[in-house]
Formats: C-alpha cells, structure tokens, sequence
C-alpha cells in the first residue's frame, strides 16, 4: 500500500520541530542509497512558511508546510528517469549516484523542493526518511510533530483525511497527482468592529450578514462582547456587509477580500 503524508494547517502553532528534525536527520548524515549528507545551510527539505494577515488590530498568524509532494505523476521523474524513481510505497526519490551533476533537476519541480548541493554536486530534497520507513519508523518530521499537525501512513488508512483534503497548488494536482494532503489551508477573513459612535461604545450583539457578491453566497455572525466580528475562510470575493442591531439604522458597505484579508475596521451604527 502507498504511503502518503497527511498536513493539518489548523494543527500547525508554528513549532518548526518539523523543519528542525529535518536537518536534525539529514545534516551530516549519509542515508545512501537514498541521500547523501544535507548542507547546514541553504536546504530546507520541509519548511513551515509563516503567513501574517490582515491589519492591524485584526491580525491571523497561519502556517503551511512545504516540501516534496512526492507525486504519482512527478515532474523531477519525467525530466530525469534514469536519475529518479518511484518505491513500492510511492516515496520519489532522487538517486545521489545517478542525478550526478544534473542542476536541471531544480528547475524540474514546479514545488521548489528540489535543492542544489554545491559541495557534492547533486540535486537533493525529502525522501520521505525513506531509511527511516524501512526500519519500520516513522519520518522524523512527523515523529516529532507534537500536535499531530503531520501524519504520514498508508494510503487506506488515511482516506477519510484525504477525502477532506486539497492539494497545495490546486492548478498542478491533476496533472502531478501529489502524494502530500492538505486539510485547512487558509482562506481570506473579513473581519470588523461594530461601534456606536455617539455613545462612544461597542455595540454587542450586532447581527452582521456578508454578500458575496460574485456567488451571491450569504454568510451571517454576530458581534461578541467586544463588537467584534469575524468570517473566517472565506473565499476571495467582493462582498456587501450589513451591520444591523434593534434601534439602530442598517449600515450596509463594501469590502474587498480578492487580494488579502480584510478588517474593515469600526462600522458605525446610529440610532433610528
């Protein structure tokens, strides 16, 4: 059964422990045949990428991890085939041996996890901790993930993750067919405060309804004790925001959510 790795952005807090156990196996390490020693610096064979959002004072902090996706269809194994090649478990693995010298093999992966070891001159990236695997182990990223943000094991076992999932690039999935499995990768936010200007207050409890104004799709909240409101994952759109709350005049506006997440900041509700 092929293996496949499974990653949870709304697990991930950030901890890096997957990026650090990484070059904690990898660096002076040779695991030949499938990899030789990875730099100490310059490589990163699975990295957390840090996303800031929005504006400030409504500001998100989301991680997504990066690394070979280890596709069925893999583009590094169409460009050199004599020099990559597939396991039974599904793991893609650039031979250290036989990718000698073949720079272009960086280029080849469109994930950009394929990295140039100037001092061997060899392409490397993830195997998978195929050395690892073997010996009946888990990779040491995912052994070392403290939230279960990462999993990787046998495709069956997986499949109720994977039914849910998305790949990271959704344009290249049915072309590469990629082996890692996203669950909660993050959307835009739309977010506000609703406030009562003349008295100089936060208005508590305020119904807030968005329109999404390509779909017609309506979503709807209310304001919490700090007239705080937000709409999370929500699709890159322009949407109509009504802010209403008993004896007060509907505000409607308008923001936009296609470039970034949006706080629109204090929405101001006057008395009927």
């Amino acid at each position: 059964m092929g293996k496949v790795f499974v990653f949870d952005a709304a697990k991930c807090n950030g901890c890096r422990n997957c990026q650090i156990a990484c070059k904690d196996e990898h660096v002076d390490n040779d695991w030949s045949p499938w990899s030789r020693p990875q730099p100490d610096t310059g490589h990163f064979w699975c990295r957390i990428e840090e996303r800031v959002r929005g504006q400030v004072p409504k500001v998100r902090v989301s991680y997504v991890m990066h690394r070979c996706q280890h596709c069925e269809n893999a583009p590094c194994m169409a460009a050199a085939p004599e020099a990559v090649y597939r396991r039974e478990d599904e793991l893609v693995i650039v031979d250290p041996e036989k990718a000698a010298g073949r720079r272009e093999l960086v280029e080849a992966c469109p994930y950009g996890a394929i990295f140039w070891n100037e001092e061997l001159a060899i392409p490397q990236k993830c195997t998978g901790c195929a050395h690892l695997v073997d010996a009946g182990e888990a990779p040491h990223c995912v052994d070392v993930c403290p939230h279960g943000a990462l999993r990787f094991g046998d495709e069956e076992d997986l499949a109720e993750e994977i039914a849910a999932a998305e790949a990271l690039v959704p344009g290249r999935a049915e072309a590469d067919r990629p082996r890692v499995h996203y669950l909660n990768l993050p959307r835009r936010f739309l977010a506000g405060v609703v406030v009562d200007p003349e008295a100089d207050e936060v208005v508590p409890g305020a119904r807030v309804t968005a329109e999404n104004l390509a779909t017609g799709e309506v979503l709807a909240t209310e304001a919490d004790e700090f007239g705080d409101f937000w709409f999370h994952q929500v699709g890159a759109a322009g949407w109509r925001v009504y802010a209403e709350a008993e004896g007060y005049l509907t505000r409607v506006l308008e923001a936009s959510t296609v470039d970034e997440d949006r706080n629109m900041g204090p929405i101001e509700l006057y008395r009927a």
